[in-house]
């Protein structure tokens, strides 16, 4: 019993690090991958660097997207879409 005694502070600690550090950080690469995958044509989308546009094609082969902007149109690879940013440009707003 004494042996277990010692080593219950570590086992807490790791325990309160995988519930508030590594359980959420393993929930939101999920739920990117998930959003990248669920990308389709049209979508008005924001990258990590910033970069406004709109989704004009999809290639799974390499998993980028052509994406048009103001500029013209861009290569990007579906990780540089930023999740966050890009779901609240394609929520649709409610009626009043």
């Amino acid at each position: 019993m004494g042996d277990i005694g010692q080593f219950l502070p570590m086992i807490l600690i790791f325990a309160v690090a995988y519930f508030f550090m590594i359980r959420p950080q393993m929930k939101r690469q999920k739920d990117e991958k998930k959003f990248a995958a669920a990308l389709k044509k049209g979508d008005k989308i924001v990258t990590k660097s910033g970069l406004h546009g709109k989704v004009v094609d999809l290639n799974d082969k390499d998993f980028s997207c052509i994406i048009e902007t103001m500029a013209g149109r861009l290569k990007f690879d579906r990780s540089a879409i930023s999740m966050e940013m890009s779901s609240k440009l394609n929520v649709v707003p409610k009626e009043k």
